[in-house]
Parts: C-alpha cells; sequence; structure tokens
C-alpha cells in the first residue's frame, strides 16, 4: 500500500486557522499556534455570546416596559399579572415596542389590566 502523506490537508487546516484569525492583533493572525488558540477563544467567546444576547434583550424589555408601566401608576410585576388576569397574550418584546412607539396603545392596556384586577 503506498504512503499518504499529510502535507496538503495539514496545509489546508492551517490556512483555514490563519484565515479566520485575520485581523487579530499581533502574532494571533501571523503564527498558527496562537492563532488556533485564539480562535479556539474567540469560538467559546461567540457560543456564550448568542446564550447573552437573549438574556441582554429580555431585560432590556422588561425595563422599558417596567419604566412606563411606572408612568400608568403601576408598577412591572402588577402589569404583568393583571395582563395576565386580563387573558391579553402580549410577548415583552411587543409590550417594549408598543411603549417606546405607541405610548396612548400601552396606557391603554395598562388600563384594561387594572381594570382587570379590580375585579
Amino acid at each position: 500500500m503506498a504512503r499518504v502523506k499529510g502535507a496538503m490537508m495539514t496545509r489546508k487546516r492551517r490556512k483555514n486557522i490563519l484565515k479566520a484569525a485575520k485581523g487579530y492583533w499581533g502574532s494571533k493572525s501571523k503564527h498558527f499556534k496562537m492563532a488556533k488558540q485564539a480562535v479556539l477563544k474567540s469560538g467559546n467567546y461567540a457560543f456564550a455570546g448568542r446564550k447573552m444576547k437573549k438574556r441582554d434583550f429580555r431585560s432590556l424589555w422588561i425595563t422599558r416596559i417596567s419604566a412606563q408601566a411606572k408612568v400608568c401608576g403601576m408598577n412591572y410585576s402588577t402589569l404583568m399579572h393583571g395582563l395576565k388576569v386580563a387573558g391579553i397574550d402580549l410577548n415583552r418584546k411587543m409590550l417594549a415596542e408598543l411603549a417606546v412607539s405607541d405610548k396612548a396603545a400601552f396606557a391603554a392596556i395598562c388600563e384594561s389590566a387594572k381594570a382587570a384586577l379590580a375585579k
């Protein structure tokens, strides 16, 4: 059986790592060993970042809803409970969008939540 040399695949693998490390500072973009470490680490950061993005946006929406609920004379938890009792199924993303762009509609939703809690 013929001997297989790995030069072509090794070069391809190294080229891909160095391509991914393009733009990194100093030796991290030039030397394979350092580039490999940097690319693996950045992959970990990217993975964690995709999870953190969801948390960050949810907290942003909650902050916006809470601020507008205070203007309507309620706090966040009371508003959310009132919406649940009233049977209004709006997610936090849409509520936050209403709180920012259409304050009159948000105030109407707050009033219906207050009415549901008063019963």
